[in-house]
């Protein structure tokens, strides 16, 4: 397609684990194409090392651990995040599509004497152990330094502005600095990809549940890990998510009673979300942008909402939340992915049937992202699917055991319960491993099983045959050796 234009400096943020992590020249995290497994173990090998110090707050550890880069495919730190597709894809997409450049690499040889290329393609990689508000900070100091650079590069440029691509995580460091550093006198758009602007549960029973896996002759406890970063704290809901007989409480009502939580982690993490939403809606009080945030929603996939505490003090999963089925995008729940000053019914949110973990990769997604950053009139893509399907898929598995597949079809749709729903599966090269047409189960309800699968992570697409193979819900699974 023909590049459109962009004179503004667009930067990706991505989401937690989407950076590379090195410490003195050595990566230690930063799986590449068809390498996850072996990144995990290479991680685990030094998860002790990279584990926090108590107390340390919105700072650096002096650890040595810098960031290099984005991840460039399939990543996950089981019980920190599940997969999650990387940035490559998304930032090619990006320079083919519009008028944008990354810096060239540097030390090249074969280019000596060859003028610098003006950028105006950001990929900020920042340390997602740490707390959003540095990360923040370093975000503010990045976008200073290359705006700055791109509006001496001629003069029609002298006003431009930032476009954020966040996803999950991502948009929360961006929002604090939009919201509570002044980046909003210089941002035109936030666009936030599946990000918990009002937490995910998923994040709670982390903390509270940890996390042990096992790799064939390498297993790490990742529990003692994950509870010392500041930033997964960052993630519990901000909404009151935990059943009690008096009711839904917040977690930090409970911290006491949640095991393995750090009460202070936990109620910074709410105060952290309280100055978010306080300064967005001072600022729409006093004339900004009331849509400078542009969210992309997850709906109709099986999402936790809720929990309950169980005898042995671990939280039980619940897709409900006063008895009603929220959806949202596997992970984050549909209502906690709207920033504060956006109404639920408010035009400017785009629904997606995608996948969290797969979100940036989702045509549809793809076609809102060009729409917003495009300015010609967006060719929208006309009616959505006749049946849109949820898929629920375990995010970890054990090599041996089958996996199975869960896809249910949206009741309202007729002839939602007579569909033939495809499933099939891929693998980190984005070879076709198996494909199949899942059992009907009554109702709307779809299910099959693969065997046969080997250490690895996966894509698991499905999608109703009549309807166009492009708006398949991708579900991403990471198989593992031994106990996972």
């Amino acid at each position: 397609m023909r590049q459109q234009p962009i004179e503004d400096l667009v930067v990706v943020v991505p989401g937690i684990t989407g950076s590379r992590l090195a410490v003195d020249g050595k990566e230690v995290w930063g799986p590449s194409p068809g390498a996850l497994v072996r990144g995990i173990a290479s991680f685990l090998g030094s998860v002790k090392a990279l584990r926090l110090p108590a107390d340390l707050g919105d700072d650096h550890p002096g650890d040595g651990v810098v960031p290099t880069g984005l991840v460039p495919s399939l990543h996950a730190v089981p019980g920190v995040r599940p997969v999650v597709d990387g940035y490559s894809d998304l930032v090619g997409w990006l320079e083919r599509g519009f008028t944008l450049r990354r810096a060239l690499p540097t030390g090249r040889p074969d280019r000596p004497g060859v003028p610098e290329v003006p950028v105006n393609l950001v990929e900020f990689a920042y340390d997602w152990r740490l707390s959003c508000r540095y990360n923040a900070r370093l975000l503010a100091t990045r976008v200073d330094e290359a705006l700055g650079r791109w509006r001496a590069t001629a003069p029609q440029r002298a006003g431009a502005k930032v476009r954020l691509i966040c996803h999950s995580m991502g948009g929360l460091v961006a929002r604090y600095w939009v919201e509570r550093l002044g980046g909003a006198e210089v941002t035109r758009q936030l666009i936030t990809l599946g990000t918990p602007h009002r937490g995910s549960i998923g994040a709670l029973e982390s903390l509270v549940n940890g996390h042990r896996i096992g790799l064939g002759p390498v297993a790490a406890d990742l529990t003692a890990f994950s509870r010392s970063l500041p930033s997964l704290h960052q993630l519990t809901p901000d909404y009151a998510c935990v059943e009690t007989p008096d009711g839904l409480r917040h977690p930090r009502e409970l911290a006491t009673a949640l095991d393995g939580v750090d009460p202070r982690l936990l109620a910074d993490a709410g105060c952290f979300h309280a100055e978010i939403r306080q300064a967005a809606l001072r600022r729409v009080r006093q004339g900004g942008a009331e849509r400078l945030c542009l969210p992309v929603v997850g709906v109709r996939q099986p999402t936790p909402t809720t929990a309950a505490v169980t005898g042995d003090g671990r939280l039980r999963l619940i897709e409900t939340i006063g008895g009603v089925d929220e959806g949202g995008d596997g992970r984050v729940p549909r209502f906690a992915a709207y920033p504060a000053e956006i109404a639920l019914d408010d035009p400017v949110v785009r629904a997606s049937f995608a996948n969290h973990g797969a979100i940036k990769g989702h045509a549809g997604v793809r076609e809102d992202l060009y729409g917003w950053l495009s300015p010609t009139p967006a060719v929208y893509r006309g009616a959505l699917p006749a049946h849109p399907l949820g898929v629920r898929v375990a995010e970890y598995g054990a090599a041996g055991e089958p996996l199975r597949v869960e896809a249910a079809a949206g009741a309202e749709g007729e002839g939602a319960d007579t569909l033939a729903v495809r499933a099939t599966v891929r693998d980190e090269h984005g070879g076709t491993v198996a494909s199949r047409t899942l059992r009907n189960a009554g109702g709307g309800r779809y299910e099959g099983a693969f065997a046969g699968l080997g250490p690895g992570a996966y894509a698991v697409s499905v999608h109703a045959t009549l309807d166009n193979a492009d708006t398949a819900v991708t579900a991403l699974t990471l198989v593992l050796e031994g106990d996972a």
